[in-house]
């Protein structure tokens, strides 16, 4: 018998072998449970999660016969019935899947639902399984509208996509929809853990912790790496053989790196990084690494308890570096690493790119922006010394003081009762007086008032 790659010798035939998805088992195990049934899922996530397994459960589910031929609808379905092992091989007439990414037009979509007037000929479901069905054309989704809103009793729609968002809201209102979530690299690494103890391959806790990271939240990626590395290694998984099949860097030269950026060493952080050139390691996964290790830095100095909660060897390490850097210093670093890694695209040399982040590392420091240390890297320019002799002014002679000229005051010449009907005279002075002195007779005290004039 040929060799069967990890990824399907090992994927869940059932409910109780799920992994990382449990929201989504219990909803469908309580809705077969109660019979509770819509008409049509969606189920959305990233690659490797088990988006076509749950849809393959679920279609095992609805038909299972049962050991003895007599079972029903149940969320624990046999495994070793006609159904069940024939949707598990592939041969079941009721399950249909549809692979959107290459059959996305009108007519594949059309053709399928002509299948829906027809009763299922083994089980007691029709079961149609879209996988990737962002991919249909619009046609495509205009014509399986009807038949999704109000399709026969006996049939059911399962549709699987990774881009939900260019999936049409007409199609997303008629489905139930349930995300499958990236799986944490803990989950993955324990269930690598159990596949390896029934494979009966020896393996490192480091070598696996590698491997989880590197599947991102992927069970299917995870299993595919596991048996690239037990290719590489022949049968052996070991930390050292991980790290060169994925081409990560060691955490030897991150710890370097970040006590040598402690201790303002330059030189070591120039050596480091011509270290990594020659050895070809990725100054991505390098800033990436120590990303990683700046993160559990600053928890550390949030929490100094966790350290006694964690196995990692390598936790000793990581808190001697925490209690070497400031907080604030820790976050600086964390912070340049993250928009470091967007910058190594546009350099024409990574390499360069990534000895400029880590001088960039050891030239920005928190510490110098107290006013202790801006003074001292301020430059201090002395005055230039002036040789050319003083120029002796000689004194002026004070500048007079203008005195006052006297204003002359007003003379007003009083107009007799009987000559009240002749305009009032002014005296001469008072029409040569300035502007600001000049008095009309009639606003004088003691004045006789100015008589109209005559036309």
């Amino acid at each position: 018998m040929s060799y069967l790659v990890l990824a399907r010798k090992y994927r869940p035939r059932n409910f109780t072998e799920m992994v990382g998805q449990d929201h989504v088992v219990q909803a469908l195990t309580n809705a077969l449970t109660t019979q509770r049934l819509h008409h049509a899922y969606l189920f959305t996530g990233t690659r490797g999660v088990g988006k076509t397994t749950v849809s393959r459960i679920l279609a095992k589910s609805l038909n299972c016969q049962g050991p003895d031929g007599q079972g029903g609808i149940t969320a624990t379905p046999c495994g070793v019935c006609q159904a069940c092992t024939d949707i598990d091989s592939g041969r079941f007439v009721d399950y249909t899947e549809l692979d959107a990414a290459s059959n996305r037009g009108v007519d594949e979509v059309q053709a399928l639902l002509e299948q829906a007037v027809y009763k299922p000929v083994q089980g007691r479901f029709k079961v149609f399984m879209i996988d990737e069905v962002h991919m249909l054309t619009g046609h495509a989704f205009n014509a399986m509208l009807k038949t999704l809103e109000e399709p026969p009793e006996y049939l059911k729609f399962v549709l699987a996509t990774t881009d939900p968002q260019k999936v049409p809201v007409t199609v997303l209102s008629r489905c139930l929809q349930f995300n499958l979530r990236p799986m944490a690299p803990e989950t993955i690494r324990e269930h690598l853990e159990k596949v390896l103890l029934t494979e009966q391959v020896c393996a490192d806790v480091p070598a696996l912790r590698l491997l989880a990271r590197a599947a991102r939240g992927s069970m299917r990626d995870a299993l595919s790496l596991t048996d690239q590395a037990i290719a590489f290694g022949s049968g052996n998984l070991q930390e050292a053989l991980v790290r060169q099949m994925l081409g990560s860097v060691d955490r030897s030269y991150v710890f370097r790196l970040l006590q040598a950026l402690a201790q303002g060493d330059g030189k070591t952080v120039v050596e480091t990084s011509e270290a990594l050139r020659t050895h070809g390691l990725s100054a991505a996964s390098t800033l990436e690494e120590m990303s990683g290790v700046l993160q559990r830095m600053a928890v550390l100095q949030a929490v100094p308890d966790s350290a006694q909660d964690d196995s990692d060897p390598e936790m000793a390490e990581i808190a001697q570096l925490a209690a070497l850097l400031p907080a604030d210093e820790t976050q600086l670093l964390y912070s340049i690493c993250l928009h470091g890694r967007s910058e190594l695209g546009l350099a024409p040399d990574e390499y360069a790119a990534l000895t400029m982040v880590l001088l960039r590392l050891l030239a920005f420091k928190p510490g110098l922006a107290s006013g202790a240390a801006l003074e001292k890297k301020t430059l201090k320019i002395a005055p230039r010394p002036n040789t050319e002799p003083p120029v002796r002014v000689p004194a002026s002679p004070p500048t007079p003081t203008p005195t006052p000229t006297p204003t002359p005051t007003p003379t007003v010449v009083a107009v007799p009762v009987s000559q009240a009907d002749e305009p009032a005279l002014v005296a001469p002075a008072a029409v040569a007086a300035p502007e600001g002195q000049r008095l009309a007779v009639r606003d004088m005290p003691g004045a006789a008032p100015s008589a109209p004039s005559q036309p």
